[in-house]
């Protein structure tokens, strides 16, 4: 790892209703996501958040809110990633696309086991600004 820069990734928490979208991701690591990816060459991340929404889930996403940052080395077994995670809203039922095998709604109560990366944390975050309006340092 010496030498390399880690990697600009983004993901959003779609809210649809009173719930939220996960993916169950097809490729390695397994588990549920929150949806999102790697940012490309010339792309800010608010446009990759909005374009890898669509990509996985089949919805068209408005960003609410930034709900943090998330860089910890061991985020991502596979590369030092940096997450730029958003709040975003959506209408309709999400499908699994691009590398989602699956985009299913949840509630704080019914989440899925298991959840992959970090998101368990994001997620739990997450819950903790919806109620309180507090958003993570």
């Amino acid at each position: 790892m010496a030498g390399r820069n880690p990697l600009p990734t983004v993901d959003v928490v779609i809210e649809v209703g009173d719930r939220v979208v996960l993916v169950r991701r097809k490729n390695p690591p397994p588990g549920w996501a929150i949806p999102g990816g790697f940012v490309e060459t010339g792309e800010t991340v608010e446009n990759a958040a909005v374009r890898e929404a669509f990509e996985e889930t089949g919805l068209r996403v408005t960003l609410t809110a930034l709900l943090g940052v998330y860089s910890d080395p061991t985020r991502d077994p596979r590369h030092h990633t940096i997450s730029t995670v958003y709040v975003g809203r959506a209408e309709g039922a999400p499908a699994g696309g691009d590398d989602a095998a699956e985009a299913r709604l949840f509630g704080e109560g019914d989440l899925p086991s298991p959840i992959a990366f970090d998101h368990a944390k994001i997620l739990a975050d997450y819950f903790r600004y919806r109620k309180t309006g507090k958003r993570p340092l």
